[in-house]
C-alpha cells in the first residue's frame, strides 16, 4: 500500500509533515483536501471517516492500526515517521535534548498555531462578526507574541546552531518554517527575530524545505 498524506497546500500542519517526509526522503501520495472549496472538503463524510476532527493532515499507511490505517495530528505523524523510518533522525539522542526540541515544536504547534487556525478565524468572522481588520490584529498579536517568546527561549538555551537545535534539522525546524511563512502571509512584524530568521534562511537552503512550500504542492492554487 502506498503511504498517503491527506493535506491542504496552505495548511501549516500539513506543511510541517511534508518537510519531515522530504527530510527523510520518503515517497508519499498527496491527496488534496481543499479547506475552502465545496464548503470545505474536510467536512465531507468520506474524509470524516479518515479524520473525525475534520482537520488536516492525515497520514494513511498500512502499518498503522485501525480500519482506515490512519493517523492524525501533525506532530504524532512526524514522531511516527521518525520511529518507523529512523534514517535521518528528527530528534536528538539524549532524553533531555529530545524533550527540549519537543518543547520548541509544541510551542508552535500547540500555543501559536491553533488560535490562528482556519476554523478559529472562521468563527471570529462568521459567528462573532469580527471584521477583517480586527481579525488581522488578532492574528498578528498572537503570532508576534508567540514567535518573540520562541526567539527568547532559543537564544537563552545556547543550543541553536544552523538550526533550532545544533546543525541538523529537527521537528522544531519542521514547525518553525511554516509558522514564519504564515507570519509573512499575514504581515506580522518579525523583523527583530534575528535568530529565527537566520534559522529559516538556513532551512530554505535545503531542497527538502523548499519542495514542501505551499506554492510547490500539486493542489496549490
Amino acid at each position: 500500500m502506498t503511504m498517503k498524506l491527506y493535506s491542504y497546500y496552505r495548511s501549516s500542519a500539513s506543511y510541517r509533515v511534508r518537510i519531515a517526509l522530504n527530510l527523510k526522503g520518503l515517497d508519499v501520495e498527496q491527496v488534496g483536501v481543499h479547506l475552502v472549496k465545496d464548503g470545505g472538503q474536510q467536512l465531507q463524510a468520506a474524509y470524516r471517516e479518515i479524520n473525525a476532527d475534520a482537520l488536516v493532515p492525515s497520514l494513511v499507511d498500512d502499518t498503522l492500526p485501525g480500519p482506515n490505517h490512519a493517523l492524525t495530528q501533525s506532530l504524532a505523524i512526524i514522531e511516527y515517521l521518525d520511529e518507523a523510518y529512523p534514517q535521518v533522525p528528527l530528534l536528538p539522542k539524549s532524553p533531555a535534548e529530545r524533550a527540549y526540541v519537543r518543547s520548541l515544536a509544541l510551542s508552535i504547534a500547540c500555543d501559536i498555531h491553533p488560535i490562528n487556525n482556519l476554523r478559529v478565524l472562521r468563527y471570529l468572522s462568521d459567528t462573532l462578526k469580527v471584521d477583517d481588520e480586527q481579525k488581522n490584529i488578532w492574528i498578528r498579536h498572537w503570532v508576534e507574541q508567540g514567535l518573540a517568546a520562541l526567539e527568547t527561549t532559543i537564544n537563552r538555551s545556547g543550543n541553536a546552531g544552523a538550526f533550532c537545535f545544533g546543525d541538523t534539522p529537527t521537528i522544531a525546524d519542521c514547525c518553525l518554517v511554516p509558522q514564519l511563512y504564515n507570519a509573512r502571509r499575514f504581515k506580522c512584524d518579525i523583523s527583530e527575530l534575528s535568530t529565527l530568521l537566520r534559522i529559516d534562511a538556513n532551512c530554505q537552503d535545503r531542497e527538502a524545505f523548499r519542495d514542501a512550500a505551499p506554492e510547490n504542492q500539486p493542489d496549490a492554487g
